[in-house]
């Protein structure tokens, strides 16, 4: 079995934050659940994620994996420090038989196709270890690949112990490692904290193997870029923009068109057909869904929701909710949810659609609020149309069937039920069911005062 053991445990200093730093998000999404997800995509059957204190209860609320064990890694006057004493966290979970990886929360952009090849790679090798390598024409700062005659890793040289020929050397070591399980577990055990840090080191187990005659493998990232850490907020923010160009690439490849896609943000997971139009600074999330040939522009944002095929939405917020075919929404529209739209539907400015249903090719213009309500289909909402729905302790739902024509400015007080071809006049205030075919209006009678304005203006 191949186990995972993630380290999630660093405090993140550098970051300035009170936020746990695994938990800042890249395209809206924590950085922790893309490494998560990485390994979950890789096959990996357990994942061990070691964690601390502090942000275990946020990190056990977002991750998103399967099989997920946690440990926590305790601080304090005696208590060992170092990626090394964080491994060896995991290691009651592992057998001798199973295969480690180990990976660090803080590199979001690894690719699960990267992990698997590092895995067939270390099999078929059948290397003690295999570390995962990068190239760089200048890797400041990180530990240095060596060596032996045989193209075998003998050791990794931290920088600031490399001497200038070390230092020369481009391939480095981004902390990503796939020991035996056996052997990883005896080498932990040998660690020690005789450095200048006073920490228990991971890459020591490399030379641990390495002295008793065990081969170490090294597989070489295609991509340096998979392998970028992020340990400050301007880091973090150069792996969002490499993650939205790798993912606004991918949907163009598949057919979706962009305006701009650096100004476009798309969540990893999200559905889009071809040929929909993306325009400049649209952002779209969670469990989202788009039809082919869509057009969707301006200051939008779309969560969680079903988007048909043809559908236009012009600056509107749309939030678990589900969009038919030729629908088209805004500007400055608001879906929430609970929102079912059918075909042909037309929403326009200033209109907000809460937990209702509108059937095909209804209609509401402008400026309306339709809350806890069903419409059927062909119905005219007109402006200024409020669906009142709360009566100060609970909600009330409505019903409006097909062919109604609801007038400007009506207020409906739910729970009421307008019929088929139930007609709503402008200005009224709808309490009671209306009939099939009916007219309600609830105006008071119109009275004009003649010279009112010049009586008043004469008493004062």
């Amino acid at each position: 079995m191949i186990v995972s053991v993630i380290l999630a445990a660093g405090e993140g200093t550098r970051m300035k934050s009170d936020i746990s730093k695994l938990c800042h998000t890249l395209l809206r999404k924590p950085m922790l659940n893309y490494v998560a997800t990485a390994s979950s995509k890789a096959g990996i059957e357990k994942n061990i994620v070691i964690v601390n204190e502090k942000n275990r209860p946020i990190i056990e609320q977002t991750i998103e994996i399967p099989n997920a064990v946690f440990e926590i890694q305790r601080i304090g006057e005696g208590i060992p420090y170092g990626t090394g004493y964080a491994v060896k966290l995991g290691m009651g979970h592992v057998s001798d038989e199973d295969q480690v990886l180990i990976l660090n929360g803080d590199i979001p952009l690894l690719k699960a196709e990267s992990l698997r090849s590092l895995i067939e790679h270390h099999l078929a090798s059948g290397a003690a270890g295999t570390l995962m390598t990068a190239f760089m024409d200048d890797p400041y700062g990180y530990g240095r690949i060596v060596k032996d005659e045989e193209g075998y890793l003998k050791a990794i040289v931290e920088h600031r112990d490399a001497d200038e020929k070390t230092l020369a050397i481009k391939e480095w070591n981004p902390g990503i490692y796939l020991f035996n399980g056996k052997l990883l577990k005896e080498a932990l055990e040998e660690l020690d904290a005789d450095n200048d840090q006073g920490e228990l080191y991971i890459t020591d187990v490399v030379h641990i193997l390495s002295t008793r005659g065990h081969k170490l493998a090294t597989y070489p990232v295609a991509d340096a870029g998979e392998v970028f850490g992020i340990n400050s907020k301007d880091q973090l923010a150069e792996a969002e923009e490499l993650l939205r160009k790798r993912v606004n690439t991918e949907y163009m490849k598949q057919g979706v068109i962009m305006e701009n896609p650096a100004t476009i943000l798309i969540e990893p997971g999200v559905a889009i057909g071809r040929d929909t139009r993306i325009g400049m600074g649209v952002s779209i999330t969670g469990r989202t869904s788009i039809g082919a040939h869509c057009s969707i522009t301006g200051d939008t944002h779309i969560h969680n929701a079903q988007i048909g095929d043809r559908v236009v939405i012009r600056s509107s917020d749309i939030e678990s909710s589900e969009v038919g075919d030729d629908t088209d929404i805004g500007p400055y529209a608001r879906l929430r949810p609970g929102a079912v739209l059918g075909q042909q539907v037309h929403i326009g400015n200033f209109v907000e659609v809460k937990n209702s249903k509108m059937g095909n090719k209804t209609k509401a213009g402008h400026l309306a609020y339709i809350g806890d309500a069903d419409l059927g289909a062909d119905i005219n909402v007109g402006c200024g149309v409020v669906f009142v729905n709360y009566d100060g302790v609970k909600k009330h739902r409505s019903t409006v069937e097909d062919g109604a024509f609801i007038g400007s400015n009506a207020n409906i007080v739910s729970p009421v039920h307008i019929e088929t071809d139930g007609f709503v006049a402008a200005g009224s205030t709808i309490t009671r069911d209306v009939e099939k075919g009916a007219l309600a209006i609830t105006r008071p009678e119109e009275k004009h005062i003649l010279d009112w304005v010049y009586i008043k203006k004469k008493k004062h």
